[in-house]
């Protein structure tokens, strides 16, 4: 591993309030409000004043709120740092590293990342409203094969691991039964009806081999997250969670980079990067949020950064791994994009903040000082994010 290639500010920055809006089907209010309502919701647990904020960043595709309209209406007078970066759940960690690079770096004191969006009551991910949503350049070649939704693009990575690896649809789940399993005592969720393995394959198709149960919940929404320095954090009220690293990247669109092997996992093109920034590996993960636009991501990504060999999921499955009381590696503690909610991957970062602190209440982990939290490929690009968060 190259020097150059494990420059970030290590722990140099920390998380140090979070906050969110009610996850729903219909939030009744304006994307505007809901990003207004979990910036404020999020700097009041820092202990801090909305005056204090002088850094912004989010992302969305097309039903976000821009930094420069919020911050006027929020009223801070001088941002030092903005991001908005049009991209899917692919960049969602990307916003978190960056603002951890600019309070490192002195560019800005306080910059708060934030993800608003009305998924579900306006403009939707799953195809339906896709007339509203500014296209990706690739659609004009995806559209005459009726290749739209995310779930169609996934559907081919997920057919071609079942191919190569013997993959089945009780593996893809155990997952979603899992998911709904640690959503039942999480009060934010949308989803706390127990489900069982027999509900999931009784689910309607969406497209194979992914049932409806194989996908996240169309949600509005908001988190907020609250960064500064690590030196800063220790003067504010709750337990510092540091940045520790963050990695973000990869290459063009698995469906169209001429790839033969869609079975590979996309996240192992950040994995090392990752691991590297943070000087750690896989066996120091206490516990993992993976984003879960499908079951199947969920799966790819534990291959992907090196928990398992390819092929290997379902083994560690069975064995109950994952598992939030009793396994080596619980994974979505909250029920995950699949049963709380879909907020692009920022609920994920809240949960890991809330388990590290030890906030997490039911659904407290036992060991919970290091936590994986990562974006994946998703509708508009074949990149990744990721953080690895610690307990200050």
């Amino acid at each position: 591993m190259s020097e150059t290639r494990s420059r970030f500010p290590r722990r140099q920055a920390a998380i140090v309030g979070i906050g969110c809006t009610e996850f729903s089907r219909d939030s009744g209010v304006s994307t505007f409000k809901l990003a207004a309502r979990a910036v404020k919701a999020a700097v009041k647990d820092a202990g801090l004043r909305v005056r204090d904020i002088d850094g912004l960043a989010t992302f969305g595709v097309n039903d976000s709120i821009s930094p420069n309209v919020l911050a006027q209406a929020l009223g801070i007078e001088s941002m030092r740092y903005y991001v908005d970066q049009w991209l899917g759940g692919s960049v969602s960690l990307s916003v978190l590293g960056q603002a951890s690079l600019a309070v490192s770096a002195g560019v800005a004191e306080c910059v708060v990342c934030y993800r608003a969006l009305n998924g579900r009551s306006e403009i939707r991910l799953s195809g339906s409203s896709s007339s509203r949503m500014r296209p990706p350049w690739d659609m004009q070649f995806r559209v005459s094969a009726g290749y739209i939704a995310p779930a169609q693009e996934i559907a081919m990575a997920a057919r071609a691991h079942m191919l190569r690896y013997g993959t089945t649809s009780e593996d893809l789940g155990r997952i979603a039964v899992l998911s709904r399993h640690n959503a039942l005592d999480n009060e934010r969720a949308m989803m706390r009806q127990p489900m069982t393995m027999e509900d999931y394959l009784a689910s309607p198709w969406i497209v194979e081999p992914f049932r409806m149960f194989d996908c996240c919940l169309e949600t509005d929404g908001a988190v907020a997250v609250v960064v500064v320095s690590a030196e800063r954090a220790k003067d504010l009220p709750h337990r510092p969670v540091l940045i520790q690293g963050a990695a973000w990247g990869g290459g063009v669109n698995i469906v169209n980079n001429g790839r033969t092997d869609l079975a590979e996992s996309p996240a192992k093109l950040i994995a090392d990067r990752l691991y590297s920034a943070a000087g750690v590996g896989p066996a120091d993960i206490d516990f993992a949020e993976l984003y879960d636009c499908f079951t199947y991501s969920v799966l790819s990504q534990i291959e992907g950064y090196g928990f398992c060999e390819p092929g290997g999921v379902p083994a560690m499955l069975a064995k109950g791994a994952f598992d939030r009381a009793r396994g080596s590696l619980p994974i979505n503690t909250h029920g995950g994009l699949l049963s709380e909610g879909y907020i692009h991957g920022m609920n994920h970062v809240f949960e890991a903040v809330q388990q590290i602190r030890g906030q997490a209440a039911h659904r407290q982990v036992a060991r919970h000082d290091v936590a994986l939290v990562t974006g994946q490929l998703g509708y508009v690009s074949g990149y990744s994010s990721g953080v690895i968060l610690a307990g200050g």
